[in-house]
């Protein structure tokens, strides 16, 4: 696993789009590859359109669940994500002694909400085929780089050749973490102090489901809602 790639330069971004143009620099050489490349909704859709413009790739959305641990919904005790893939926090389960039944109703709950997600940003659109292809999970900034370790980790049960993670701005140390997961990590800025994501940007209006919805139907060999004859 490599590195983290990052430039030196202290600039804020004008929007999502100018930082996906930036990032997308940073990941030609994986122009002319079998690449998919996912983003984390919503805010690393614009990101991730750019980047997928620019390699000539597919783009679909990436969409990821934190499984909370009942009665502490901000402990994580495992994460779900689009493609039907769990991933457990055996630590958290073993020592805190989690039952399956419990397990199993987050789990329920979450998934609902994932597939009326996935809905409201695919439509009827098929997800983007990933295994034995290089896949690129994007995100407008990494803090903590929770969801996107979790993402990370879902993927990587769907069986790709190489997971990237890229994003315009990014805290050193997340990125230095996600290393330890991903195959590359790509992280065009890393500023210190980073304080927050939204910081390094001019604009950071939040991301509309409808804007997310345009940018999929848009992007390079968007996969067509089939029709019946």
């Amino acid at each position: 696993m490599s590195t983290p790639y990052a430039s030196r330069s202290r600039r804020t971004y004008a929007d999502r789009h100018v930082a996906g143009v930036a990032l997308a620099d940073r990941l030609l050489d994986f122009a002319g590859r079998d690449v998919v490349v996912l983003g984390l909704p919503r805010g690393g859709i614009p990101v991730a359109y750019e980047v997928a413009r620019a390699l000539q790739a597919p783009l679909d959305v990436f969409v990821v669940r934190k499984l909370g641990l009942p009665g502490h919904p901000e402990l994580a005790m495992g994460a779900i994500a689009s493609g039907g893939v769990r991933v457990l926090n055996d630590g958290v389960v073993l020592q805190l002694r989690v039952p399956n039944a419990a397990i199993e109703a987050v789990t329920r709950t979450e998934q609902i909400e994932l597939e009326r997600r996935e809905r409201a940003y695919r439509g009827e659109r098929p997800s983007v085929p990933i295994e034995g292809r290089v896949v690129i999970l994007v995100d407008d900034g990494l803090a903590t780089g929770s969801t996107m370790r979790a993402a990370v980790l879902a993927v990587r049960r769907l069986i790709p050749a190489e997971i990237v993670v890229a994003a315009p701005v990014g805290a050193r140390e997340t990125c230095r973490g996600l290393a330890e997961v991903a195959d590359e990590v790509v992280c065009a800025m890393m500023p210190e102090p980073f304080t927050a994501v939204g910081l390094w940007y001019d604009n950071f209006d939040q991301t509309t489901d409808d804007e997310v919805r345009r940018l999929l139907a848009a992007s390079p060999g968007a996969p067509q809602v089939k029709r019946s004859a």
